[in-house]
C-alpha cells in the first residue's frame, strides 16, 4: 500500500481579538465609555493550490486534491515507438538511459488524466529515484525479476498488462503495440484518500531566476541517441520526437541533471548491460528557460526525496510551467550537453 500522499489544502484561519475597555467617563466621540467594544476581525487571504509537478495554479476554486496518485508511464523513445500517443497531456517528463546509449521516456500524469497512451514499455531500476518523490505509481509494460523486485521493495505501485486499461493495438508490431487507458488506470489506482502529493521540483517564479547565459539551442547527448532542442515562441521545441503531430510535449524549460549512471546487475536479451542511473547524491544542473540558461548543482539526500537546486547565490527555482527533465550521463563517454544561442 503507498503512504499517504500530504494533504496541502490552505485554509483561511480567523483571529478574533476582544478588548475590554474600562472607561471612567464620557470619550470625545460621545460614547457612554461602559461597554466592551468588539474586536477587529483579521482574515488571511486563501492562498491559491497549485499542481505538484507543475507549480501552476488550480483554475477557480478547484482542489489539487486527487483520489489516485500521480501515474508514471514508461514510454518507448525510439522510432519504433512512432506515433508517440499522450505527451500532450503530461505534467512532466524524464528522459533517462536505457541499454545500448537509447533513451526511454517517464511521462508523469495527475492534473489532467488522458485516454489511451503508449507505447508501454518496461521499468528499470532508475525508475525508483525518478517515482518515489512523487509517491507515484508506475504504468509499465513489466521488467526483469531484479528490477520488479526492487520497485516493490522500494513500496511503489505498478500497473502492468493485465492491469485494466491495458491492451494490443493490432495496427502496430510488438512488442511497441502495448496500449493503455490511463482513465481506466487511475480508477483503478483510488484508495478513498484525496490527497495531493509534495511539490516535485522546487517552483517559483521566472522572475526569480538569476541571470544566465544565451541558449536558443540544446542539445542532450546519451550516447545512440540525442535529444535535440530549440528556444521558439516563448517554449523549447523538440526538434527529434517521436510524438504524433499535435501531441508533443510543450517544454517551458528543459532541466539538465548530469547523473552517475552505474550497472544494474543484468544484461538485455540482447547481451547489452543494463545502466541504472544513480538519482541521489549531487551533481550539475542547467536549467533552461527564456532562451537563456541558469548553471547550479542539484541534490538528492535519498532516492525518494525531492531534487533540490542551487547556484552560488543560493537556491534555485524553476518557473512553475511544463518541464522536460534530461538525467544525462556525467561520464563524456555516454553523455553529454551542449547549447548555443
Amino acid at each position: 500500500m503507498r503512504p499517504a500522499r500530504q494533504l496541502i489544502g490552505i485554509t483561511a484561519t480567523l483571529t478574533a481579538l476582544s478588548l475590554g475597555l474600562a472607561a471612567c467617563g464620557g470619550d470625545d466621540s460621545g460614547g457612554d465609555g461602559d461597554s466592551d467594544a468588539p474586536g477587529t476581525v483579521a482574515e488571511k487571504k486563501e492562498e491559491p493550490q497549485t499542481w505538484p509537478l507543475t507549480g501552476l495554479p488550480v483554475d477557480g476554486k478547484g482542489s489539487a486534491d486527487a483520489d489516485h496518485p500521480v501515474l508514471v508511464l514508461k514510454l518507448d523513445n525510439t522510432a519504433s515507438s512512432a506515433p508517440q500517443q499522450g505527451l500532450s497531456q503530461a505534467d512532466l517528463v524524464v528522459e533517462e538511459l536505457v541499454e545500448g546509449g537509447i533513451t526511454r521516456l517517464a511521462a508523469f500524469y495527475y492534473s489532467q488524466i488522458p485516454g489511451e497512451v503508449g507505447p508501454v514499455r518496461s521499468m528499470r531500476a532508475s525508475d525508483i529515484g525518478i517515482v518515489a518523490p512523487a509517491d507515484a505509481a508506475l504504468v509499465t509494460s513489466g521488467g526483469a525479476a531484479q528490477t520488479v523486485q526492487r520497485i516493490n521493495d522500494a513500496g511503489i505501485e505498478i500497473f502492468n498488462e493485465g492491469s485494466p486499461g491495458f491492451f494490443r493495438e493490432s495496427s502496430r508490431s510488438a512488442p511497441y503495440n502495448l496500449f493503455t487507458d490511463m482513465g481506466k488506470v487511475a480508477k483503478a489506482s483510488e484508495d478513498g484518500k484525496e490527497a495531493r502529493p509534495d511539490d516535485y521540483l522546487p517552483w517559483g517564479k521566472e522572475g526569480d531566476l538569476p541571470a544566465g547565459k544565451p541558449a536558443g539551442t540544446i542539445t542532450a547527448d546519451f550516447g545512440s541517441h540525442s535529444t535535440n532542442w530549440v528556444f521558439q515562441n516563448g517554449t523549447y521545441v523538440n526538434q527529434n520526437t517521436y510524438a504524433a503531430d499535435g501531441d508533443e510535449f510543450p517544454a517551458d524549460s528543459v532541466l539538465v541533471l548530469r547523473v552517475d549512471v552505474g550497472d544494474a546487475g543484468y544484461t538485455d536479451p540482447a547481451g547489452n548491460p543494463v545502466p541504472e542511473t544513480i538519482f541521489e547524491g549531487t551533481g550539475k544542473a542547467l536549467l533552461f528557460h527564456g532562451g537563456s540558461v541558469v548553471e547550479g548543482t542539484w541534490s538528492k539526500d535519498a532516492l525518494d526525496s525531492a531534487v533540490q537546486l542551487e547556484t552560488k547565490g543560493g537556491k534555485l527555482k524553476v518557473p512553475a510551467g511544463r518541464v522536460w527533465i534530461e538525467l544525462v550521463p556525467i561520464d563524456a563517454k555516454n553523455g553529454s550537453v551542449t547549447y548555443g544561442k
